[in-house]
């Protein structure tokens, strides 16, 4: 079917808006002169994490292909950027991935991680009266809508035997957020790492409910099915490299953490915190993580936030090949 001239314009427009939004540390990646006949690998990342952990690990080096990195300050971005082809692949939480899907974004997760869920959390201000989940019920809640802080604040109030109206949720990104909850507009934050960590650090909040026991601390890489088409093997390259990079990390603890911090600009004692409470390890793609994102899903049914049934089977390629261990 033709697209029409306007659908055009308007994704074209989108494309363009994203790109603006997003901050591109350098135009391209490059360690090999003949640039002509190279493929150019669009890669989003969240807060510079995945770029920080690469180049801290050297992970960047001999590569037969051009980076392009654009920067996103959160998933519901990042997932607009993938919608728009304005990035080839990214790190996208579970709840964002579903949320994404669901909204008709035609991507795949290519690699699995999973971590400890307890920086993914709803934070308050240290003086704060609350002490439970149950004691947000009438209060305000401040995150990014499709987040996993909003995963992780449905998770949270319903365990505690609240219904999502008897919350009020504002979106707002996560400087915005952070804002409202030390400016005393909201009650709560719900967020995630790096932010949980430089809040706990910095004194401006402290965690009231964590994700542990509550999220299934999956993360993916995910890309989008015109690229996963086209540059198969540059995204393969790709991942292998993320997976060895952490390897590198955990035998380097300290190192990693310093460079962490250095190339994303926050304090040394939240990235060593968020790193290592994390412990993130990339896993195959196997009956577990389909089990645990399906579930993922039904939640997101169950709460309203998607409106129809959404079967994940469909939405992993399982064929870039991590290791389990990794």
């Amino acid at each position: 079917m033709n697209t029409s001239q306007p659908d055009r314009s308007r994704r074209r427009l989108l494309t363009r808006s994203l790109a603006a939004a997003a901050t591109i540390s350098l135009p391209a990646v490059s360690f090999q002169a003949n640039a002509q006949s190279r493929q150019v690998l669009k890669a989003g990342d969240q807060k510079g994490g995945l770029r920080a952990l690469l180049e801290a690990a050297n992970g960047l080096e001999g590569l037969g292909y051009d980076i392009q990195w654009s920067e996103f300050p959160a998933a519901a971005p990042l997932a607009e950027a993938l919608n728009a082809a304005a990035v080839d692949s990214g790190p996208i939480g579970d709840a964002p991935l579903i949320f994404a899907l669901a909204a008709g974004t035609r991507v795949k997760a290519i690699g699995a991680n999973r971590s400890d869920s307890y920086g993914t959390a709803v934070l308050v201000r240290p003086d704060s009266a609350l002490k439970t989940a149950a004691d947000l019920k009438g209060k305000s809640i401040a995150t990014n809508r499709g987040s996993i802080g909003h995963y992780v604040t449905l998770k949270a109030i319903t365990a505690a035997g609240l219904k999502p109206e008897e919350v009020s949720i504002r979106f707002l990104a996560p400087a915005d957020a952070k804002l409202a909850l030390t400016q005393g507009s909201v009650d709560a934050w719900a967020t995630w790492e790096p932010y949980t960590a430089m809040a706990e650090v910095s004194q401006h909040a402290r965690v009231l409910v964590s994700g542990r026991g509550l999220l299934p601390g999956l993360s993916y890489l995910a890309a989008t099915d015109a690229a996963i088409a086209a540059k198969r093997p540059v995204l393969q390259d790709f991942l292998q490299r993320v997976v060895k990079a952490q390897l590198w990390s955990y035998r380097n603890v300290d190192a990693y953490s310093a460079a962490l911090a250095r190339i994303i600009g926050i304090p040394p004692e939240a990235a060593k915190l968020q790193f290592e409470r994390r412990r993130q390890k990339w896993i195959p793609i196997d009956a577990q993580v389909i089990a645990d994102q399906q579930g993922t899903a039904d939640f997101y049914r169950q709460v309203g936030l998607i409106k129809q049934p959404l079967d994940v089977k469909g939405t992993f390629d399982a064929g870039f090949g991590v290791a389990a261990g990794a």
